[in-house]
C-alpha cells in the first residue's frame, strides 16, 4: 500500500533540493542568454555602423576625426572596468552601446583595406569557431583558470609586440602576431564564458546581476571583434 506521507528524512530535503537545483538551472540559462543578447546586439550595432560610415565616407576621414574614433573604444572600455563598481546597470547599458557605437566608427576602416567578400568571409568564419568555443568553455569540466591567466599573460606580450612592429614593420612579425592573435583570443573566448558562467553563482538576485551580465558581454564582445580582425589580417585578400 502506498504511503503518501513518507517519513524517510531525505525524501523532503531532496524534492527541495531538486526544486532549487531546476530554479538555479533556469535562472543560469537567461542569465547566459541575457550575455549572448547584449554582446550580439553590439556586434550587429557596430557592423552597421561601420557599414554605413564606409558607405558615407569610402575614403574615410581624416585629422583629429580618425584619431577620436581610433582611441574612443579604448575611453568606453576603461571607463566601464573602472567604474563598473560605482555605476547602476543604466549607466553600464548606456556605455555599452556607446562603446558598441565607437568601435563601428573605428571599424569602418577595414572597408577601405580589405575586399567586402574577404571581410565576410573572416565574420562567418570568426563567428563559427566563436559558438563552438563558448559551447565549450560552457560545458566543459575542466578548470580554465589556469589557462586564462597565461593567456592574460600572453596578451600583454601580443600588446608589446605589435607596439614595437609599428615601428619596424616586419612582415613576418606581423603574420606571428595575428597567427598568435588568434589563439589568444579563441582560448580567451572559451575562459570568459566559463568565467562568466561561474560568476552567476556569486550574483544571482542581487543588484550586481544586472552590471555582471553587460561587462561579461563586453569581454565577449572584445574576445569575438579581435578575433575576427586577427583572422581578417591573416587570410584577407586587400582591396587594391
Amino acid at each position: 500500500m502506498a504511503n503518501w506521507s513518507d517519513p524517510r528524512p531525505g525524501t523532503a530535503f531532496a524534492a527541495r533540493a531538486g526544486l532549487r537545483g531546476a530554479a538555479y538551472d533556469a535562472g543560469l540559462r537567461s542569465y547566459m542568454l541575457s550575455i549572448y543578447n547584449y554582446m550580439v546586439s553590439a556586434v550587429l550595432v557596430s557592423g552597421i555602423v561601420a557599414l554605413g560610415l564606409a558607405q558615407i565616407a569610402p575614403n574615410g576621414v581624416g585629422g583629429l576625426l580618425q584619431l577620436l574614433f581610433t582611441f574612443a573604444p579604448l575611453g568606453f572600455v576603461f571607463a566601464m572596468s573602472f567604474g563598473q563598481a560605482r555605476m547602476s546597470t543604466g549607466t553600464l547599458q548606456a556605455l555599452f552601446w556607446g562603446f558598441a557605437v565607437a568601435m563601428g566608427l573605428s571599424l569602418s576602416t577595414i572597408f577601405r583595406v580589405y575586399t567586402d567578400t574577404s571581410i565576410a568571409q573572416a565574420f562567418f568564419a570568426t563567428a563559427a569557431g566563436f559558438a563552438g568555443l563558448s559551447l565549450w568553455g560552457y560545458t566543459t569540466k575542466k578548470d580554465l583558470s589556469a589557462m586564462g591567466t597565461f593567456l592574460i599573460m600572453g596578451l600583454v606580450g601580443l600588446i608589446v609586440a605589435s607596439l614595437i612592429n609599428l615601428f619596424v614593420r616586419s612582415g613576418p612579425l606581423e603574420l606571428v602576431i595575428s597567427l598568435v592573435g588568434v589563439l589568444i583570443f579563441a582560448g580567451l573566448t572559451a575562459y570568459d564564458t566559463q568565467r562568466a558562467k561561474a560568476l552567476y553563482a556569486e550574483v544571482a538576485g542581487t543588484e550586481y546581476e544586472g552590471r555582471v551580465v553587460i561587462m561579461s558581454a563586453l569581454n565577449l564582445y572584445l574576445d569575438f571583434i579581435n578575433m575576427f580582425l586577427f583572422i581578417l589580417r591573416l587570410f584577407g585578400s586587400r582591396d587594391n
